[in-house]
C-alpha cells in the first residue's frame, strides 16, 4: 500500500508570496502556497493543492481567460506551464531572471512577462501539441527601472506597465500606426498599480506614496490604425531620400534650400514618427485628476491595489493592514476598513465584482471579503511560524494541529479548511492530541499549562498546571480519557491529573534527564516515557503508577509509540536507530540502523557536505500503520521512510518537498556561493521592506535596517497515520503535507485467468449471476468495473448475494463499500449492503478484528460524514418549512384581514342603499303630499 500513496493535499498554510487569481466563474480562488499552488472552492467551501511544484516560491501567478492554463513562475525565474484541468505540467521554460508580473491577454492570444526593465509579449499556448510552447513574439523596452504591473485593455489591443521610475509605459500589442508606445508620469513613488477603463484607453495609475493620476486619451480604441511595418517604411524613406539628393544634383542652386526641407521632413519620418502615415493624429495623453489616499502616517505605504473594470471599484491595501474601496473616476469613497495589523501583499477581485480576495504574507492569512455585504465569504489563516505536532480524531475526519505560535487549529480532512482556532497559550504548543471520544483536543505548551478544549462549545474547558513552574514538552491522555500526562523537560518529572475534576493527581519522577516523549498503551493502562537518560519506564496507573519496568536504551532517547494492538514497542534514539520492544516480557524483538537513510541536507551556511555533517541524522517523530505492519519515521530532514517492520527493511522513502527557498535541501557544497570571506549567504540583502520572514527590534516599525531575513529549515517534526488507513500526515517547514491511497491509479489483479474479462462478467450480469460477477470482477480488480457489477444487483438481492459470498471477498467487497459510501450518492444502496455484510458475517470478521479496523474506521467516517450533512439538510428543510407555514399564516391572516374588511364595506354600502331608499322614499311621500295639498 505504501507505493500507491500519493501527495493528496496541503493543510496548514492558506497563503505565502504572489499574487491571487480568481477563475474564470469567480467562485474559486488560487493561492500560491510555498512551491505550490492551492486553489479554494468558495461555494462549496474545499481546498485543493495541485500536485505539482517547483523548485522555488511562487512569485506570480498568470491565469488564461478560460481558466483552463496557469502560468506559475518561481522566484528564480523559472516557469511551468500547468492545465488546471488534467492537474498536469504540461511545459517547462526559464526567463533567466526573476520575473515581477505574468498577465494574459482578455482574448487568451498573448501574454506578457516583465523582468527586470523589459516587457516579453508571447504568444499562448494553443490547443495544439507544440515543441515550443512559449514562442516570444516582441519585445518591449522603455522603463528605466525595474517594471512593477501590468494591465490590458478589453480589446487586447494594448497593454500598460507600470515601473519603479514611477512612470507607466503604454505598447500596442500590433504596431499601430498612432501608438507605438506613450508614457505618463506625474509621481512621485514606485507604480503599485496601472488599470484601464472597459473599453477605453483612459488610464488610472497609483503609487506607493498613495496618489492616483486619472489620465484621459484623446484617442478611442476603435480609432487605433495600422500603419506599415518599420522595415518597409524604412526602406521606402531611403528610396526618397535616394531619389531626391538624385533631383538635387540635376536642380539648380537655388532650388537647394527647398530641397533641404524636404530632406529634413523625410528624416523626421524615417525616425519612425507616427506622422508618416496621413490623416491619423497620435494618440495623446492628458492629466484629467489626481487623488490623494488618506494614509496614517508616512510609513503606511499603499502596498497592493486592483481594478474592477465592471463595476468601477477600485481596492487599495496599505502596510497597515487597511484597505479602502474607492467607486472611479469621481474618487468616491465607499468602504474603509481594516482587516490585520500586517502589510497586505496582494489583491484580487472577481470578475463580477462582488468578492475581493485579500494575501498577507507576514501572518499567511487569506480573505475573501463581499463589500457589498460588508461580510466574510472565506477566512482562513495557517500557523505563522512552525507547525510542531499534529493529531488526528479517531474517526480520522479532524486533523489538530500545534505551532509555535502558540495556537492550536483543527482542520477538517474533507474540505481541507480549519474551521476552529484556539489562542489561549502563551508560548509555543509542543503537543496536541485527541481523547477517545473525538470530541476533545488537548495541548501542551512550553507556557506551563495544559489546555483541553471542547469541539461542541469551541471552549477551553480545562486548563492543568503544575504547583511549580515547568516547561512542557510531551502529552499523553489513556484510553478512557480520563489521565492527562505531560513531561517536563527541565525538571526530568511528569505530572498526571485526571480530566474530570482537573486535579494533580501525582507526580513522576525517576527519570534523569529531560522527559521527550509519552505514550499511552492502547489496550491497557500503562504509560511509556522516554527520556535522554538512555531509559525507557512504563509506569502502571492501576498499581499506585509505580514503575513496571525500565528498558536500556544505547543512546538517548528522542521517541516512543505503542502498536494499535499495543503489542509492541518502537522506540528512537538519537544515533539514528530504531528498536523494538516487547513490552510484557522487557525483550527487544528487533531494531532498524536508519542514520544512511534520512539523508539530511547541508545548511547555506556551513563548509561540508551533508554526507559529512554528524548532526540531526535520528528520527524525531515514528509513527506505526494502522495494521502495524508498517513504521513511518521522519526527522531534521525532507525525507519520510516508511520501513516494513517483520523484514526490517526500507520499503520507501517520501521526498516531502524540492523547494530550494528552504534551507538545509541541497546536498553537496557549492563553490560559486563560497569566496574567501566566507559564504555569500551570510549577506543580508534585505533593508526590512520585503516579504520574507524577518527579526527585528522591538517597537520598531516599517523600514527597520536591523531586520534580518533568515530561510526556513526543512524538517518533519510530527507524523500521524490516519485511523482509516488510506492516508497519513507529515507536520513540516511547508504546512501539513497528506498523502493518500489513490485508488483511481492502480492496477492490482487477484487471481487472474486469461477468461476474466470486462466482457465476460457483463456476460454473467446478463445472466443475473450476480455473486458470480461480483467475484470475478474482484478478481479483475478494476474499480468502475466493481462499482458497476455492484449497482447492477437488485435491492432485494442483496442479502442474498451477501451469504453466497467466499469468506475471503467479505473483507474486500467491504472495504470497497467503506470507500465508496463516502463519495457515492447511493447511500441506502450502500448501507444495505454494509449492514448485511456485518450482520452475516460479523463473527468471522470479529476474529480478525486487527485486520479489518481500518475498514471499519473508514465505513464509520463515511457514516458520520453523510449524517452530518443529512442532519444540516433536515435542519435546513425544517427551518424553510417553518419558515413558509408562518409565511402562509401571515398571508392566510392578512387575506382574513381583507375579506372581513371588504366585507365591512359590503354592509356599510348595503346600509347606505338602505339609508338612501328610504330617503327616496319619504321625499316620494312629502311629493305626493304636496300634490295632493
Amino acid at each position: 500500500m505504501s507505493f500507491s500513496l500519493q501527495f493528496s493535499n496541503l493543510l496548514g498554510a492558506v497563503y505565502r508570496h504572489g499574487n491571487l487569481s480568481f477563475s474564470r466563474d469567480g467562485n474559486s480562488v488560487i493561492s500560491p502556497v510555498g512551491n505550490r499552488i492551492s486553489v479554494f472552492d468558495l461555494k462549496n467551501n474545499k481546498s485543493e493543492t495541485l500536485p505539482v511544484s517547483t523548485n522555488k516560491n511562487i512569485t506570480c501567478v498568470g491565469l488564461s481567460p478560460d481558466g483552463n492554463l496557469a502560468i506559475l513562475v518561481d522566484e528564480d525565474g523559472a516557469a511551468i506551464l500547468v492545465s488546471l484541468v488534467t492537474r498536469a505540467v504540461l511545459y517547462h521554460h526559464h526567463f533567466h531572471k526573476p520575473v515581477n508580473s505574468v498577465s494574459f491577454s482578455p482574448d487568451g492570444r498573448k501574454f506578457v512577462v516583465t523582468k527586470e526593465n523589459v516587457a516579453l509579449m508571447y504568444n499562448a499556448p494553443g490547443k495544439n501539441r507544440e515543441f515550443n510552447a512559449f514562442a516570444l513574439d516582441k519585445s518591449y523596452y522603455g522603463p528605466y527601472d525595474e517594471t512593477t504591473c501590468i494591465d490590458w485593455t478589453t480589446d487586447s489591443k494594448c497593454f500598460a506597465v507600470g515601473s519603479k521610475d514611477m512612470t507607466t509605459w503604454i505598447f500596442g500589442a500590433e504596431r499601430w500606426a498612432n501608438l507605438i508606445y506613450y508614457s505618463v508620469g506625474g509621481h512621485k513613488d514606485v507604480i503599485v498599480g496601472c488599470f484601464f477603463e472597459k473599453d477605453s484607453l483612459d488610464l488610472y495609475t497609483v503609487s506607493q506614496d498613495g496618489a492616483l493620476c486619472v489620465w484621459e486619451s484623446d484617442t478611442e480604441l476603435d480609432e487605433l490604425r495600422k500603419g506599415p511595418k518599420y522595415s518597409e517604411r524604412k526602406k521606402m524613406a531611403e528610396e526618397r531620400k535616394r531619389r531626391e539628393e538624385e533631383e538635387a544634383e540635376e536642380d539648380e542652386i537655388e532650388e537647394l534650400g527647398e530641397d533641404g526641407q524636404r530632406r529634413g521632413e523625410v528624416i523626421k519620418g524615417s525616425a519612425g514618427a507616427p506622422e508618416d502615415v496621413e490623416g491619423i493624429k497620435n494618440v495623446r495623453y492628458k492629466q484629467k485628476s489626481k487623488h490623494f489616499f488618506n494614509k496614517e502616517d508616512d510609513f503606511n505605504n499603499l502596498t497592493a491595489a486592483a481594478f474592477n473594470k465592471n463595476t468601477h471599484i477600485l481596492v487599495t491595501g496599505f502596510a497597515s493592514g487597511a484597505f479602502h474601496l474607492h467607486e472611479l473616476p469621481d474618487f468616491d469613497l465607499i468602504h474603509s476598513l481594516s482587516i490585520s495589523d500586517q502589510r497586505i501583499s496582494t489583491i484580487s477581485v472577481n470578475p463580477t465584482g462582488d468578492w475581493i480576495g485579500f494575501g498577507c504574507s507576514g501572518r499567511g492569512q487569506l480573505l475573501v471579503w463581499e463589500w457589498q455585504s460588508e461580510s466574510y465569504v472565506f477566512k482562513q489563516q495557517g500557523h505563522f511560524n512552525n507547525m510542531a505536532s499534529l493529531a488526528y480524531s479517531p474517526d480520522g475526519q479532524y486533523l489538530a494541529t500545534g505551532g509555535d505560535d502558540g495556537k492550536v487549529k483543527v482542520w477538517n480532512t474533507n474540505s481541507g479548511l480549519c474551521f476552529v482556532t484556539f489562542t489561549e497559550h502563551t508560548s509555543s504548543v509542543t503537543n496536541v492530541t485527541f481523547t477517545t471520544s473525538g470530541f476533545v483536543v488537548v495541548s501542551a505548551s512550553l507556557d506551563g499549562t495544559v489546555r483541553a478544549y471542547d469541539l461542541h462549545r469551541y471552549r477551553n474547558f480545562r486548563t492543568l498546571t503544575s504547583p511549580r513552574l515547568a516547561q512542557f514538552s510531551s502529552l499523553a491522555v489513556d484510553v478512557s480519557g480520563e489521565l492527562v500526562c505531560a513531561g517536563a523537560q527541565d525538571s526530568f518529572e511528569i505530572f498526571l491529573w485526571s480530566m474530570q475534576t482537573g486535579r494533580l493527581l501525582e507526580v513522576l519522577s525517576g527519570h534523569e534527564g529531560p522527559v521527550s516523549c509519552l505514550c499511552f498503551s492502547p489496550v491497557q493502562s500503562v504509560l511509556a516515557s522516554v527520556s535522554w537518560d538512555k531509559t525507557v519506564r512504563l509506569w502502571d496507573m492501576q498499581d499506585s503508577w509505580q514503575t513496571r519496568e525500565v528498558l536500556r536504551l544505547t543512546s538517548d532517547g528522542l521517541v516512543v509509540t505503542y502498536r494499535p494492538d499495543g503489542q509492541e514497542l518502537a522506540v528512537a534514539t538519537l544515533d539514528g536507530e530504531i528498536t523494538f520492544w516487547n513490552p510484557q516480557t522487557a525483550a527487544q524483538t528487533g531494531s532498524i540502523v536508519g542514520r544512511h537513510d534520512l539523508q539530511m541536507g547541508r545548511k547555506e551556511t556551513e563548509k561540508i557536505t551533508a554526507k559529512q555533517s554528524a548532526k540531526g541524522k535520528a528520527f524525531t517523530s515514528l509513527c506505526y500503520s494502522a495494521d502495524g505492519e508498517s513504521m513511518l519515521a521522519s526527522g531534521q530532514s525532507k525525507f519520510v521512510c516508511i520501513y516494513n517492520i517483520k523484514e526490517q527493511i526500507l520499503m520507501k522513502k517520501f521526498e516531502i518537498s524540492c523547494n530550494l527557498s528552504l534551507d538545509a535541501m541541497e546536498e553537496f557544497l557549492d563553490r560559486r556561493k563560497m569566496t574567501e570571506f566566507g559564504s555569500l549567504a551570510l549577506v543580508d540583502e534585505g533593508a526590512g521592506d520585503g516579504d520574507g520572514v524577518e527579526l527585528g527590534l522591538p517597537g520598531v516599525r516599517r523600514g527597520d535596517m536591523s531586520s534580518r531575513h533568515f530561510k526556513p529549515e526543512i524538517r518533519v517534526s510530527s507524523l500521524r497515520f490516519s485511523p482509516t488507513g488510506r492516508s497519513w500526515a507529515a507536520a513540516s517547514t511547508e504546512g501539513l503535507l497528506i498523502y493518500s491511497l489513490d485508488t483511481s491509479l492502480i492496477f492490482d489483479p487477484y487471481d487472474l485467468d486469461m477468461d476474466i474479462t470486462p466482457v465476460s462478467i457483463r456476460c454473467q450480469l446478463k445472466k443475473k449471476e450476480w455473486t458470480s460477477a461480483i467475484v470475478l470482477a474482484f478478481r479483475l480488480n478494476e474499480t468502475s468495473l466493481i462499482r458497476e457489477v455492484l449497482e447492477a444487483v437488485p435491492h432485494d438481492q442483496v442479502a442474498v448475494v451477501s451469504s453466497s459470498l467466499p469468506d475471503v471477498y467479505v473483507e474486500k467487497l467491504l472495504d470497497f463499500v467503506a470507500s465508496s459510501l463516502e463519495n457515492s450518492r447511493h447511500l441506502q444502496f450502500y448501507l444495505t449492503w454494509a449492514q448485511n455484510l456485518l450482520t452475516l458475517h460479523g463473527q468471522k470478521l470479529k476474529n480478525r478484528s486487527g485486520a479489518i479496523l481500518p475498514t471499519v474506521q473508514q465505513l464509520l467516517k463515511s457514516i458520520q460524514r453523510h449524517h452530518d450533512d443529512l442532519s444540516k439538510l433536515c435542519d435546513w428543510n425544517i427551518y424553510t418549512i417553518r419558515y413558509i407555514k408562518a409565511l402562509s399564516k401571515q398571508r392566510g391572516m392578512k387575506r382574513m384581514a381583507a375579506d372581513s374588511l371588504s366585507e365591512q364595506e359590503e354592509e356599510e354600502e348595503e346600509r347606505g342603499s338602505v339609508l338612501m331608499g328610504s330617503e327616496d322614499e319619504e321625499e316620494d311621500m312629502m311629493s305626493e303630499a304636496l300634490i295632493v295639498n
